[in-house]
């Protein structure tokens, strides 16, 4: 597969898409006459087979769940009316993204549809409603599993918990580093958890491929516009921007890094202030992020920072904020857990394993022997919506016209 040349995904019809005339009397707002993006595809539910439309008064919005794309996207729960099954629904008012936005969408839509894997997210339907891009994927009742570490782990999961979601990430990314695909963009926010306990794999909007007019390069150099909140797991290879450029062993790293956010309830780096944080990952680590919460009660982890390698920017604001944490009583992990991400944090890419490797490793294979139950009894209930419960959002027809205000949201937890 080639590179993919997006263009404005107003203006272009993409193959991977079926494109239809708009007839409806609504098609007056949109910001072309060039037909509209249309596709769907059948979802298996039970017995039932579930065929998705492009009608938006199809789909009742209920209440926003999460934002994306710097705010440009809004993520809905949503019914779908002829079945009455809860799907999610991103909004994206094209007319406020750039170009490279719109190129991200794109990418994301066309790759979508195109991965074929039980722990990469799928799209149910993609189609433009005026200005408006809606994107229709299954409602996963759990959130993302940065969701379950604010609302029900605030001090980290157990080792059980993690293993069964980190397996079913790295399962995924396997697949996609297969196919020549570095993702860019692993964390906790972009593991999804469907009702039934399965993991999938989402964020696609800064997915790059490896695979060049047929051949597949070793190495990329392309540096998209993530969004500062974005730093903390990103690899120091992909951070140096050097003539090395970096492969798919950058998302090993971020693997690393999301194990750690879902050991201790926080990610590595965040409290740092930025310059620090780049000079840490450049560096090399001055303490070991995957042992935040390790560490005996009363020992401070910053007396590890003297060692010559902190550049000691921020020094006494890391040991303020750290000070609350070391009040609370230690976790401790296994030395097969911290082998794991000892190797996923390595300095050189090239010493970290393989995502297919990480799956047969020891780490994987002692939680499977330890958890007895299945993964779904390792999580609390699903939150059950209820009409009662969601929050009133406009009519359909704001969605067939250009410039329309948000409905406002309350919880946030998906992210796109």
């Amino acid at each position: 597969m080639s590179c993919l040349d997006c263009s404005c995904i107003l203006r272009t019809q993409v193959e991977s898409f079926g494109v239809e005339k708009d007839t409806d009397s609504s098609s007056s707002g949109d910001l072309t006459d060039e037909p509209a993006i249309c596709w769907s595809q059948p979802t298996q539910i039970g017995d039932e087979q579930i065929l998705w439309s492009s009608d938006v008064s199809h789909y009742d919005l209920q209440m926003e769940i999460g934002k994306g794309s710097n705010d440009l996207t809004s993520i809905y729960l949503a019914r779908h009316i002829p079945t009455g099954t809860l799907v999610a629904v991103k909004i994206t008012d094209l007319e406020k993204c750039s170009e490279e936005h719109l190129n991200a969408l794109q990418n994301e839509v066309i790759l979508s549809h195109s991965f074929r894997h039980p722990n990469i997210l799928t799209l149910c339907a993609v189609f433009t409603s005026g200005s408006w891009l809606w994107i229709i994927s299954p409602f996963m009742a759990y959130g993302s599993a940065s969701h379950l570490l604010r609302t029900y782990f605030p001090e980290g999961m157990s080792e059980a918990l993690i293993g069964n979601i980190l397996f079913g990430a790295i399962s995924g990314l396997s697949y996609m580093h297969q196919h020549g695909y570095i993702h860019r963009s692993i964390k906790a926010s972009h593991i999804l958890i469907s009702g039934d306990g399965l993991v999938y794999l989402s964020g696609f909007n800064h997915l790059c491929s490896l695979v060049s007019c047929g051949q597949r390069l070793k190495a990329v150099y392309d540096f998209p516009q993530f969004s500062t909140s974005m730093l903390p797991w990103l690899s120091p290879e992909l951070l140096r921007q050097d003539l090395y450029g970096y492969n798919v062993k950058s998302d090993i790293y971020s693997v690393g890094i999301t194990a750690c956010e879902l050991a201790n309830g926080h990610v590595p780096f965040q409290d740092m202030p930025r310059t620090q944080m780049l000079l840490q990952k450049l560096k090399g680590p001055s303490y070991c992020p995957w042992a935040t919460n390790t560490f005996p009660r009363g020992e401070s982890r910053i007396k590890n920072s003297r060692s010559g390698i902190d550049s000691g920017i921020g020094e006494s604001m890391t040991r303020t904020m750290t000070s609350e944490r070391l009040q609370t009583p230690p976790k401790t992990f296994s030395p097969a857990f911290h082998n794991l991400i000892e190797l996923c944090l390595h300095q050189d890419p090239e010493k970290r394993p393989s995502a297919r490797g990480l799956l047969s490793h020891a780490f994987f294979k002692q939680v499977k022997e330890q958890t007895k139950a299945s993964f779904l009894s390792l999580l609390p209930p699903p939150i059950q919506y209820t009409p009662s419960q969601t929050a009133a959002v406009p009519s359909a027809a704001l969605w067939t016209q250009p410039g329309g205000s948000w409905p406002s949201g309350r919880e946030m937890h998906w992210e796109s």
